[in-house]
C-alpha cells in the first residue's frame, strides 16, 4: 500500500472491517495553527521494526474524536484525511492518529476507506503488490 500524499511508497497495512475509521502509526504530533486553521505535523515509520524511510508530513485536522481500541480503552484522537493507494487505486480515507509501535501492521485500513470500492476475501492473505526486493532488503538493513 502507498501514502501518494505523504511520499511513503510503501507501508504494510492490514485491512479491518472491524474498524470504521483507518488508522495509522504516528509520533512526535504536534498541532499548530495555519492561515486560521487547525493543522497537525507528524511523523510516519511505514517500516515494522525500523525508523528507515521516516516520513513528516502535514495536514489539515479533519475532526477530533474519541476512539475505542479493541482492547476497550478510549482515547482523543486527531482525524486527517490522506491519500490512500490500494492494489492499483487511491482513495481518501479519514486516518486517525494513534501510536501503534507495538502493534504488527504500522496501519489499520477501516471499512469506510474499503467501502470506496473495495471487495475483502477474508480467507486470502498479501493480495496485494510487494514493495521491489531493493527495498525490502534496504528495510531489513541488508
Amino acid at each position: 500500500m502507498t501514502l501518494p500524499g505523504c511520499d511513503v511508497e510503501w507501508v504494510k497495512a492490514k485491512l479491518d472491517t472491524g474498524a470504521r475509521s483507518s488508522s495509522i502509526h504516528a509520533f512526535d504530533v504536534v498541532e499548530f495553527e495555519r492561515d486560521g486553521s487547525d493543522w497537525v505535523r507528524f511523523s510516519i515509520h511505514p517500516w515494522q521494526r525500523s525508523e528507515s524511510d521516516a516520513a513528516v508530513v502535514e495536514r489539515p485536522v479533519h475532526d477530533r474524536r474519541s476512539v475505542r481500541s479493541s482492547s476497550g480503552h478510549a482515547e482523543e484522537r486527531f482525524i486527517v484525511l490522506l491519500d490512500v493507494g490500494l492494489v492499483g487505486r487511491t482513495v481518501t480515507a479519514e486516518v486517525s492518529l494513534t501510536d501503534r509501535d507495538e502493534m504488527g501492521f504500522r496501519m489499520l485500513v477501516g471499512r469506510e476507506a474499503l467501502r470506496q470500492g473495495f471487495l475483502v476475501d477474508s480467507g486470502r492473505s498479501y493480495l496485494g503488490e510487494r514493495p521491489p526486493l531493493a527495498v525490502r532488503r534496504r528495510n531489513r538493513g541488508r
